[in-house]
């Protein structure tokens, strides 16, 4: 559990009323006691910069690049070129994917609202200074540390900063930590910890480092990256020692051979084009103006299988308007007159900060000037809310199932009324004095308020979408079961005929995930329960985003893969979320999810070639190690062949469309297809320069005649291998795909017969019998590795 500082007690004795003056705003600012925290999502583009070019691939393929510059010609040394291109496209891709994400997080961030000059006004939480007197509404993130100066049934939510679940009740004088939230009431407190030296920024230093992607994908590449790694000081050992002592060669061309083999086994472009293809999405996504606040959002977009969506705001319209009142009597049994209308009008001005349900009556009925003297704002927890007015008495209005739980006939009534997905409260008078800690007490039903709730129009096609895609989709709301069922039924979401009393659901996270397995919709959901849902979808091993807008929201949002926050929603609830739909739509959720899928799957797609030159480097490195022969490829021979087949195929793949949902063992499917598809081009490759050196020599060449036309045939065969390699990988095929994969061929075609390309490249190539011992190796290759695919598909499908 983590331990929460001492707020400092106010430097300065701020009027309330008025808070700080311009002046003393300026003064503040010019002495540097400003908010200015550390930001968890972003850094410089020095530190882009720096990220993306001292790597430790970078650094060993750069020393590589000088030696071979000096030993080689220069066609020999294009991998260096290449790096240094691929360097550039990553830095500019997450420059700009970085600019985009700040451009849209001015829009998306929650202001507080400050006291100045006594008027409140919103400002950017940077803008914040010490001393500031800071207003609290429900729903408000708390920016800085501070001191409770003023409260008026303040309750706040620490959770997310200590551990405790239950909302904490504050009173003057207490101490208010950055990161916890409003849940209710409201209240004015004075800033005292800023920047810094807040809580929240402590643990956004110690904790909360700026990450690319911490996901299954990045994991399962950067472990075989070191894996490889291990592998290439011993290999490039035994080929250098092979190639100097065994085989006899001169420095420059053993030193020449060394690299190509240990270049080849790098797959460094494989973690550039994952970064180019997220920093892409994130673009993408920024254009439906999507908020991505979390790379690993993209990963897991693409991952989800089950999503819990909130009724109010998401499957409805924002905003709600009174559609009827019913009397259930009028004066109850004290036998009091009231006046419906004016009492409606007093509740629905008692609250500060209403929530839209009070919103809704304040706008239908005026208010009458009567004066609360004490009040119990609205819990998503406790589901009403309790005013004692001078002179008028005391007021109770929330759910009907809750404060008349004791009345069959108040109860049927109300489930009879939102039977067509309407949201009906019960006004209530008390008898009692009702408070938070003790509850109700006992009341007298006076009228039950209906209020109307309209689907959006969009919402039956969004859940269409994701039953196509096999993502299962939950309802989870703190309103009355029978009106989110009926809801849930207009948007066509399975099970929403039978509606479940989240009052009913078992405590043991088991037996609630047998629940969550057979039904969907769920009603009078507390916010505690909200999170245990998202824990037992986790238990059924599912993969669960949670959209939502209220701060009842956020404990299920930040335990969720993926929390999706409206834009219009709660600066808590916008705080926890990984990403922010800045424009209320729901309906952009399908374009969302295909976008994940895409950047997902494409990114396994190239993981086979990649991975298969890896393959293949390997075994031909050891091959040549150990039977001491000259390596069978100049290194221009391999970037050609990396370049056709890999790097420029790879990058077009990798922004295609793909819908298939990424499931968990990336790495083993891809190692899978590429391991066979290596050691069947390495053979393939390997058999062509074995055979053609032989009969070169056979016909009397000279040694090293003999060798550069095998190494020109043994690039034909590998050439032929990896481009069946490609076509299976940009499975499934259309004409875009097939062209891209021809176009490579007729490249590859290119560099053969135009002479000056031949000579670059040194694949002066005869048709002879040579060149056809290669093509039909190659062509041998390319049939085995259709017939692996094969049989591997069937076994990643598991």
């Amino acid at each position: 559990m983590t331990t929460a500082m001492a707020p400092l007690p106010p430097e300065a004795a701020i009027d309330t009323a008025s808070g700080l003056s311009a002046a003393q705003v300026a003064e503040r600012i010019a002495q540097g006691q400003v908010n200015a925290a550390p930001d968890a999502r972003s850094r410089s583009l020095a530190d882009i910069v720096r990220a993306n070019t001292f790597t430790w691939f970078n650094g060993l393929i750069g020393s590589l690049w000088v030696a071979m510059l000096l030993v080689a010609p220069i066609q020999d040394s294009l991998f260096g070129f290449v790096i240094v291109a691929n360097t550039a496209i990553g830095i500019i891709q997450e420059w700009r994917a970085s600019r985009t994400l700040a451009k849209l997080a001015v829009i998306g961030e929650a202001k507080p609202a400050v006291r100045r000059d006594g008027t409140d006004v919103e400002v950017s939480p940077h803008d914040v200074v010490l001393d500031e007197i800071i207003v609290l509404r429900t729903g408000d993130q708390l920016v800085v540390d501070g001191i409770v100066v003023e409260a008026d049934g303040l309750e706040i939510d620490e959770s997310l900063l200590t551990g405790e679940a239950d909302p904490v009740s504050k009173s003057v004088g207490d101490g208010a930590m950055s990161g916890s939230f409003v849940v209710a009431g409201s209240g004015l407190y004075q800033a005292t910890r800023i920047g810094k030296d807040s809580f929240a920024a402590g643990l956004t230093e110690q904790a909360k480092k700026f990450h690319l992607t911490n996901s299954e994908l990045r994991d399962s590449i950067n472990g075989f990256i070191r894996g490889i790694s291990f592998m290439l000081v011993p290999v490039g050992l035994l080929l250098l020692w092979s190639q100097l002592v065994r085989a006899e060669l001169p420095v420059d061309e053993a030193i020449r051979g060394t690299i190509a083999g240990v270049v080849t086994m790098v797959p460094e472009g494989l973690v550039l084009l994952t970064s180019i293809a997220m920093a892409v999405a994130v673009i993408r996504l920024a254009q439906k103006k999507v908020l991505v606040q979390d790379m690993p959002a993209v990963e897991v977009l693409a991952r989800v299988d089950t999503i819990c969506v909130d009724k109010t705001g998401t499957l409805t319209e924002p905003g709600m308007r009174v559609r009827d009142v019913v009397d259930l009597g009028g004066a109850g049994a004290t036998g009091d007159a009231f006046d419906l209308p004016a009492t409606l009008g007093a509740m629905g001005a008692s609250e500060a900060n209403p929530n839209p349900t009070l919103e809704a009556i304040a706008t239908d009925y005026a208010d009458p000037g009567w004066r609360a003297t004490e009040t119990v704002p609205f819990s998503s927890s406790r589901k009403w809310s309790a005013a004692t007015f001078e002179g008028r008495g005391t007021w109770l209005l929330g759910a009907p199932d809750i404060l008349a739980a004791d009345d069959a006939t108040v109860r049927e009534r109300a489930e009879a009324l939102a039977a067509d997905g309407a949201r009906v409260l019960l006004l209530a008078r008390g008898t009692g004095r009702p408070s938070a800690e003790r509850g109700p007490g006992p009341l007298e039903p006076a009228a039950l308020v209906v209020i109307n709730q309209q689907l959006r129009p969009d919402a039956a096609q969004t859940v269409a979408y994701f039953l196509e895609q096999d993502v299962t989709v939950k309802v989870i709301s703190g309103d009355n079961a029978a009106t989110v069922g009926a809801i849930a039924l207009q948007a066509g979401v399975p099970g929403a005929d039978r509606p479940v009393d989240a009052r009913e659901l078992p405590s043991d996270q088991a037996a609630l995930a047998e629940v969550l397995g057979s039904a969907s919709v769920f009603g009078r959901v507390t916010p505690a329960q909200k999170q245990e849902m998202v824990d037992a979808l986790h238990l059924r091993g599912s993969t669960v985003a949670m959209t939502g807008d209220g701060v009842n929201d956020v404990l299920a949002l930040k335990n969720a893969d993926l929390g999706i926050a409206m834009g219009s929603g709660s600066g808590a609830t916008r705080a926890v979320a990984q990403l922010v739909l800045l424009d209320n739509k729901w309906s952009v959720m399908p374009s969302v999810v295909a976008e994940g899928r895409r950047v997902l799957g494409n990114i396994e797609r190239v993981s086979d070639v990649f991975l298969t030159k890896t393959s293949y480097a390997v075994v031909i490195s050891l091959v040549t190690g150990l039977f001491a022969v000259a390596f069978p490829f100049l290194p221009r021979h391999l970037s050609l062949i990396g370049a056709l087949t890999i790097g420029v195929p790879g990058f077009f793949l990798a922004l295609m469309p793909n819908t298939e949902r990424f499931r968990p063992g990336f790495l083993r499917r891809v190692l899978l297809f590429a391991v066979p598809s290596g050691i069947i081009a390495a053979i393939a490759a390997l058999t062509t320069y074995a055979a053609v050196t032989s009969m070169l020599l056979a016909d009397g060449l000279t040694e090293e005649a003999a060798r550069t036309t095998a190494q020109t045939t043994a690039t034909t065969s590998l050439f032929i291998v990896a481009t069946a390699v490609l076509l299976q990988s940009a499975r499934p095929l259309n004409l875009l795909r097939i062209g891209i994969v021809a176009l490579m061929a007729a490249c590859f075609l290119g560099v053969i017969l135009i002479p000056w390309l031949a000579d670059f490249f040194s694949m002066n190539l005869a048709w002879d019998v040579e060149t056809l011992i290669a093509v039909v190796a190659g062509a041998i290759g390319a049939v085995l590795v259709w017939a692996v695919s094969l049989v591997t598909d069937r076994w990643r499908r598991q």
